[in-house]
């Protein structure tokens, strides 16, 4: 009589000794790719099994995707450290775990000081079979209208509060990283008076020298001047005025 399928248990954890990482379900891993020549695949751990005596330990995991591996491509708002979480299950060895990682929330991964390289981000579901995301759309900014890559460097409006690219306000990055406020061309047709009185009281000038140079002038960006003498001040702030 053939002998039945050795019965299998499940591991609330199981400690890695090649790396010394205990992982458990909802842990997020980075797994040995088939090439060695291609990244480390992303995981999240559904569950851990072993046999009777606790050996051949298997993980089923639910694969993320990196945006290179879905049917689109990598387009140009998705970050470096994007992942998609897909609807991939699969079974592997334990031994093919090379290290933990953390899948953070969009939100939280924007809020992170340093980026570590176990640190990726989630902001879509993906269907491996028909290429379909969920959600299907985001929010969009900046003139390009395209969503949000954290990798970008942006510059808020302080009128409305929407991000812009520096290539797309025609500046450089260099000059967005010596900004202390900015106002787009819609805030500053929309209400003058109001931008008026926030550049009195950021530079330290009378609303009338404000609105004298208003009046001449088409205003872009504020330089920082803080430490600027009132003479140096005012010299500062015509430069920053284009015709």
């Amino acid at each position: 009589m053939a002998k039945g399928k050795a019965p299998r248990r499940t591991l609330d954890s199981y400690t890695l000794r090649n790396i010394n990482k205990t992982i458990k379900a909802g842990d997020c891993v980075l797994m040995r790719p088939a090439e060695r020549s291609k990244p480390q695949y992303v995981a999240r751990i559904e569950r851990i099994e072993a046999d009777a005596r606790g050996g051949n330990v298997k993980v089923h995991v639910r694969w993320y995707y990196r945006p290179e591996e879905s049917i689109g491509g990598r387009r140009q708002f998705h970050g470096s450290k994007e992942v998609f979480l897909s609807d991939h299950y699969d079974v592997q060895s334990a031994d093919t775990i090379e290290a933990k990682c953390t899948v953070h929330s969009f939100k939280s991964y924007t809020k992170l000081d340093a980026v570590g390289n176990d640190d990726f981000f989630c902001r879509f579901e993906y269907n491996s079979a028909t290429g379909a995301f969920n959600p299907d759309r985001v929010a969009v900014y900046c003139k390009c209208e395209m969503p949000y890559n954290p990798d970008d460097l942006m510059v808020q409006c302080e009128g409305c509060s929407d991000w812009f690219h520096p290539a797309c306000i025609e500046m450089t990055a260099e000059e967005v990283k010596l900004l202390d406020h900015y106002f787009c061309e819609t805030c500053l047709s929309d209400d003058p008076k109001k931008l008026q009185n926030s550049l009195a009281s950021s530079v330290d000038l009378d609303t009338k020298t404000c609105s004298d140079y208003m009046s001449k002038f088409k205003f872009r960006i504020l330089y920082r001047g803080k430490d600027l003498t009132s003479e140096e001040r005012e010299e500062k702030y015509k430069v920053i005025f284009f015709k």
